[in-house]
């Protein structure tokens, strides 16, 4: 599908990763680019349309789909993580991570189905991780929250395909932005998520594995448990 001169809305691009889909749309020609987050004051390029979201807020999305009604791309990738472990962390965190990860990007979903229906189909993106498939005990509220978010997202190709709207899950390892700075180890950049995601909404595919560690770890779903080795695996 195309990008030039349409309408898009991205969560979370005030930094990071949203940020960098933000921007990589209106590289690629995209029109209007409405960057959807908390506080529209942390919004500064000022080639972006700040728009006051959060997606855990029924009345905030709905406005938010009443005023980009022209939507043909939305991005979701606002997201949290807690550091909620199996046996250390407070649950009222791994609440929140379900609360936003996924709740918030199902509500978010179901508001703007209609809006991308009425022009045309258009495409619906759902920033995911590699965690969605291995699970670490360290941060388990984030893996599961992102477990669930893949769910919605293959529940979305098929619930949304009759009205000819793209669904495209982006799945990533470490992404070289502030939420894993702390952490030594090899990271691929927002800009290179970004760019791989507008090929795929480009060339109408449903699925980014954006790394090589990602690629190995959805291969390794077809082995036995025992073959899906958690090491090394952590957020986006």
């Amino acid at each position: 599908m195309r990008i030039e001169g349409a309408t898009a809305l991205v969560t979370g691009a005030n930094r990071g990763i949203g940020l960098a889909f933000a921007q990589a749309l209106l590289d690629h020609g995209a029109a209007t680019v409405y960057a959807g987050v908390r506080d529209p004051s942390t919004v500064a390029d000022p080639r972006l349309v700040p728009l006051a979201l959060d997606i855990t807020d029924p009345d905030q999305v709905a406005a938010a789909a009443e005023r980009v009604g022209d939507a043909l791309i939305v991005i979701n990738n606002a997201g949290t993580a807690s550091g909620t472990g199996l046996f250390e962390g407070a649950l009222d965190g791994a609440r929140r991570e379900m609360e936003v990860n996924y709740l918030g990007t199902w509500s978010l979903a179901r508001a703007f189905a209609p809006v991308l229906a009425r022009n045309g189909g258009g495409a619906l993106v759902n920033m995911l991780s590699v965690a969605s498939w291995r699970a670490r005990v360290e941060t388990l509220g984030y893996t599961a929250s992102k477990s669930a978010e893949w769910a919605l997202t293959n529940a979305l190709r098929t619930g949304l395909r009759e009205q000819g709207t793209l669904v495209v899950g982006v799945h990533a390892g470490y992404v070289d932005t502030e939420l894993v700075s702390h952490i030594d180890a090899p990271k691929i950049s927002a800009e290179s998520v970004a760019e791989q995601t507008m090929q795929a909404i480009l060339h109408d595919q449903p699925e980014v594995l954006t790394d090589e560690t990602t690629r190995s770890v959805k291969a390794a779903l077809s082995h036995t448990v025992q073959g899906i080795d958690p090491v090394g695996i952590t957020t986006r």
